[in-house]
């Protein structure tokens, strides 16, 4: 061999391994880079240097969020693979075990039990591989936030009247089930329980839903710029389109809030 293809050789070798190493635990992913090479090499270039080597790292939201907002969008999509060495990385990025679990049971309503379901076994193996113990998850009847009766009752009299004819039942539930047990539950902060609804609604492009969810979670806090930051990023697991047609709606949500 000469040592100008020596130099070469060592070259591929350097930056296939800088590419490689933008993305965090590499060993606990399902196909090596290697894998996604020898099929579509420019997917393994975008992964690395677009996803991981952009995205993941850019300051408008952490990585904390973006974790959550990645497990929301694999749950909500039924994309279970993925979701192990997700869940692996949000765990790394800070997301509590307990968080985790009462994303699961938001979702089971925002995404469908089905879904929820489809998680259990990723989740489950994941948490015995990390020694998570399942005396230390949130209770199914925990002591429950308070509510603020006003705003409450003000929401339920405005479905109630548009929709009471159509499925009281729904209108019922909605009230009993979610906004009167589901978003009270403590574990999950109501910022972070926004958070993952809106991820939910753009991953399944449920966008007539998002401007009452997005105004909520920048009612708790929520920057616009993060807000903006969670559409981009969905971007990349739940493509283009529903990023685009779920930017159109947020636009209108940001221009009728205050600066």
């Amino acid at each position: 061999m000469t040592v100008r293809t020596t130099l070469t050789a060592s070259l591929i070798a350097l930056t296939s391994w800088a590419a490689d190493a933008q993305q965090p635990d590499l060993a606990n992913r399902r196909l090596t880079p290697e894998d996604v090479r020898r099929v579509a090499p420019a997917l393994e270039a975008y992964t690395q240097d677009g996803l991981y080597g952009d995205v993941w790292k850019r300051p408008g939201l952490g990585r904390r969020d973006r974790s959550l907002v990645t497990v929301a969008t694999l749950i909500t999509r039924g994309q279970y693979p993925a979701l192990t060495y997700y869940l692996g990385q949000a765990l790394d990025n800070g997301v509590r075990p307990a968080e985790i679990s009462e994303t699961i049971v938001h979702l089971a309503f925002y995404a469908g039990f089905g879904n929820a379901f489809g998680a259990i076994g990723p989740t489950r193996d994941v948490f015995a591989q990390r020694g998570i113990a399942p005396d230390t998850l949130p209770k199914a009847a925990p002591t429950l936030l308070p509510i603020d009766e006003a705003a409450e009752a003000d929401r339920a009299r405005r479905v109630g009247e548009s929709f009471d004819a159509v499925s009281p039942s729904l209108v019922k539930d909605t009230t009993e089930v979610l906004f009167r047990k589901l978003w009270l539950r403590p574990d999950l902060a109501a910022r972070d329980r926004s958070l993952v609804t809106v991820s939910a609604l753009i991953a399944s492009g449920q966008v007539a839903q998002i401007p009452y969810h997005l105004g909520r979670a920048m009612d708790a806090g929520l920057t616009r710029e993060q807000a903006g930051e969670v559409i981009s990023h969905i971007a990349y697991y739940a493509g283009w389109p529903s990023a685009f047609s779920a930017m159109a709606v947020a636009k209108t949500v940001f221009e009728a809030r205050p600066k």
